[in-house]
């Protein structure tokens, strides 16, 4: 297991429910393996460096997790077909 540090970031247009449940699917696949959430924590709203598919602000998440490869190749997949997601990063975390 490798740990893992997901930022993403999400159109400020979507009603709160739309914004849990797309959480909720994307956390959904780090509790399917041996993978576990560590760290969940919304950074809030933010102005965009540049303007993103129009939009000009964004919902900032981040996630830090203990994954396994294949988990991490399925968020990938997920996060880069939703069309609500603007901007999305994953860093592998040096190991201590």
């Amino acid at each position: 297991m490798r740990k893992y540090e997901i930022m993403y970031i999400v159109k400020t247009n979507l009603e709160e429910k739309d914004i849990k449940s797309l959480n909720e699917s994307l956390q959904e696949i780090f509790k399917l393996d041996d993978s576990k959430i560590v760290e969940f924590k919304e950074l809030g709203q933010k102005k965009l460096a540049y303007p993103i598919k129009k939009e000009v602000n964004g919902l900032y998440f981040l996630l830090t997790v203990e994954a396994n490869n294949q988990a991490v190749n399925e968020f990938k997949h997920k996060i880069s077909i939703n069309e609500n997601v603007l901007r999305h990063l994953i860093v592998k975390l040096d190991e201590e």
